[in-house]
């Protein structure tokens, strides 16, 4: 999809003006790259995956940039970043093209997440700061330890194969990146990519799971 996006230079050493019907100053117009914003806005509304992988290519870096300078933790950024696309693909039936174009979207799902990020450390410095002025009642801690043990479980029964693999290593044999990456036969990129993800998934649920009490 990216070729449509990229711009020509004409070849000005044969001394002959380019020939005006070829395809490929057709699709340097205006009305083409228009025409193929059109048709990635569309297909991106209608769940063609692609279309994600394009629009992820085209605006992440921005939508990071803005996460980085906001939070300025990297990881805390690398979190909204995929945050903001994953809401966006969620979200999709209510994008409108004719409203605002696709990037502009994005950056304002951005500034959301980049704003829940915000409370999600205020509430955590509240929760820091009331844990030292009071310890809860132990029927309460163990309360809570039981329903995020059953949250772990239940989002690790979510997962793919090979990650629930590399994650129950991770979480119940306490097995390090490298050990993972040699009892799976995996590359240890592979490996740091898939607790990554599963880390994301299960921190997002983990919120969810706090929010609704």
């Amino acid at each position: 999809m990216t070729d449509r996006f990229s711009g020509g230079t004409p070849d000005s050493s044969s001394g002959s003006a380019p020939d005006s019907t070829s395809p490929g100053d057709d699709a340097d117009t205006p009305d083409a790259t228009a025409a193929a914003d059109r048709a990635l806005f569309a297909a991106f509304r209608d769940g063609d995956e692609r279309a994600l992988a394009e629009a992820y290519s085209r605006w992440s870096a921005l939508v990071h940039t803005l996460a980085l300078r906001s939070l300025g933790d990297p990881r805390d950024a690398e979190d909204v970043t995929q945050k903001v696309f994953v809401s966006a693909w969620r979200g999709r039936a209510g994008f409108d093209p004719a409203r605002s174009p696709l990037g502009a979207w994005l950056v304002g799902i951005a500034r959301h997440c980049i704003a829940d990020a915000h409370e999600a450390r205020s509430r955590l410095r509240r929760a820091e700061e009331a844990h030292v002025v009071r310890t809860p009642p132990a029927e309460v801690d163990a309360t809570e330890k039981l329903t995020e043990s059953l949250v772990i479980v239940d989002e690790l029964n979510r997962l793919e194969p090979v990650p629930r693999q590399v994650m129950k290593l991770a979480f119940y044999d306490d097995r390090t990146h490298v050990q993972i990456a040699h009892d799976l036969d995996l590359p240890l990129g592979t490996v740091k990519s898939h607790i990554r993800r599963s880390l994301t998934r299960l921190r997002i649920r983990l919120e969810v799971n706090d929010d609704s009490y």
